[in-house]
């Protein structure tokens, strides 16, 4: 295998659950070939860079081996090598995260008697 369609790799390798949502994120312009954009029918070669927001993180990999079928993890980990510059980025956000919780986070929905109570309170 010399190339394979770019969302068939990107769900192989992991990065999305499903294909559909690899394809739908290949055209919103959240993964990068070689620092542009690209269709999600496009050719994915060894030696490719690619840059991937699925959302919740990003990523920027090199393409080491080429496959269309999803398999294990560690099998799929060897499909690409990340970046030292992506390492570093993502375990930065990693560490922002554990130290600045979000203020909202513990908020769901409408407060309860409870928390307004608990709120009248500290006012």
């Amino acid at each position: 295998m010399d190339s394979t369609r770019i969302d068939k790799w990107l769900w192989a390798a992991r990065f999305f659950k499903t294909r559909s949502l690899a394809s739908d994120a290949v055209e919103r312009g959240r993964v990068k070939l070689n620092e542009e954009r690209c269709k999600p029918a496009r050719s994915l070669k060894p030696g490719d860079l690619l840059d991937i927001d699925n959302g919740s993180t990003e990523w920027q990999v090199r393409v080491v081996a080429l496959s269309d079928q999803r398999g294990p993890a560690p099998v799929a980990r060897q499909l690409y090598e990340e970046t030292p510059e992506s390492l570093q980025r993502r375990e930065q956000e990693a560490e922002r995260r554990r130290l600045f919780a979000e203020p909202a986070d513990g908020l769901r929905g409408r407060p309860t008697k409870r928390d307004r109570r608990q709120l009248d309170r500290s006012r």
